[in-house]
């Protein structure tokens, strides 16, 4: 079943915004998003698995990120 467009009423300020940064804005805001997604995904691997020390907690971070990479998540 198709289901109807979610509706997005902040979607025509949002490409404003992006259109009026420039490239190099546009680029340093894609790494402040990537870095604050992996720390939330961190973040919640140490909620979910809190007996984990830290190099366990990171050889698990780098598994669940190889494999949702493998399946292109």
């Amino acid at each position: 079943m198709i289901q109807p467009a979610k509706a997005q009423p902040n979607r025509a300020r949002y490409l404003r915004t992006l259109a009026a940064m420039s490239p190099e804005e546009r680029l340093l805001k894609a790494f402040e998003l990537s870095a604050w997604s992996r720390e939330l995904f961190l973040s919640g691997l140490r909620e979910r698995f809190p007996e984990l020390g830290r190099q366990e907690l990171q050889d698990l971070y780098v598994e669940r990120l190889l494999k949702c990479h493998s399946r292109a998540c």
